[in-house]
């Protein structure tokens, strides 16, 4: 039969995979054999001529046994790569998708535009991903990721020091759904992607969510708008007169959190779309004097 080699480990982890991923069974197969050898793309290919470690094979079927349970292939790698980071996940915190990438970018955008070290707040921050992109493309930002979950906050800050960003990057414990600390000071820009999801949704999600993804980091109550309610009230007086607030939000929700931002006295600036066309984050601006009125 002659040796068995990575390319044949990667070729039955291919076959295997296919009844789960389908098309992408090439895909999945690569990253698996790549993160259970230790090896990056390009070595797996450079080394497929190569015998395998038994050790190597016992690691790749457990991570093929855990993907054909339904396990979403980041918690299987136990890395995923946004926006040029490659961030540790875990099943305390959210996968980052590409749908985040429009309420990154509007923020990146705003950040690039603010005078000189920028204060940003990434507050429900899960892995960290939103705020570390922004750090790692704004050179003078100086950013802050919140979130209640400890489990959170543990990946959150094995990811600052991984993408050595810990000069500028903080941790802190904060719960959007309670009045804003005031040891925070001000910020100039406060961005979130919060639990937006309904409590009718939460039902029929996919079970590869819904079965492995925190619900906290999901569940937004009854109509999915309760977090951006919450933080509009207890986060307002940590934000600079000028500064901005950017949301990414559910399908669907575009009116109901423009018109809370409204409500609350912002002045909406923009809407972003995502890959598939769909309205997906917003920013807008809070007024440099306190309106009378309020």
């Amino acid at each position: 039969m002659g040796h068995y080699t990575y390319r044949d480990l990667y070729m039955a982890a291919k076959n295997t995979l296919r009844t789960v991923d389908g098309e992408n069974a090439e895909f999945t197969a690569r990253q698996i054999v790549a993160a259970a050898t230790d090896r990056t793309l390009a070595q797996l290919v450079a080394d497929f001529a190569l015998s395998v470690f038994q050790r190597d094979i016992t690691r790749v079927n457990e991570m093929v046994a855990r993907r054909l349970k339904g396990e979403p292939l980041a918690y299987v790698l136990g890395k995923w790569d946004f926006y040029g980071l490659s961030l540790t996940v875990n099943p305390g915190v959210l996968i980052p998708r590409d749908d985040t990438e429009a309420v990154t970018d509007l923020a990146i955008e705003k950040a690039r535009a603010l005078q000189a070290n920028p204060r940003v707040l990434d507050l429900c921050t899960g892995s960290g991903c939103i705020g570390l992109a922004i750090a790692s493309k704004i050179r003078d930002a100086r950013v802050t990721l919140g979130d209640i979950s400890p489990d959170a906050l543990r990946v959150a800050r094995r990811n600052i020091q991984d993408n050595h960003l810990s000069g500028r990057v903080s941790c802190i414990e904060l719960n959007a759904l309670e009045p804003a600390p005031k040891f925070l000071g001000k910020y100039d820009l406060i961005v979130s992607n919060p639990p937006y999801v309904t409590t009718d949704q939460m039902e029929t999600l996919d079970s590869s969510v819904k079965d492995y993804e925190p619900h906290l980091a999901l569940h937004g109550g009854a109509d999915g708008l309760d977090f951006y309610r919450a933080i509009l009230s207890n986060f307002d007086c940590v934000l600079q007169p000028g500064g901005y607030f950017c949301f990414e939000f559910g399908m669907g929700q575009e009116a109901d959190v423009c018109a809370l931002l409204m409500n609350s006295g912002y002045e909406l600036e923009q809407l972003r779309r995502d890959s598939g066309e769909r309205a997906r984050a917003v920013i807008a601006r809070k007024a440099r004097t306190s309106d009378p009125q309020r």
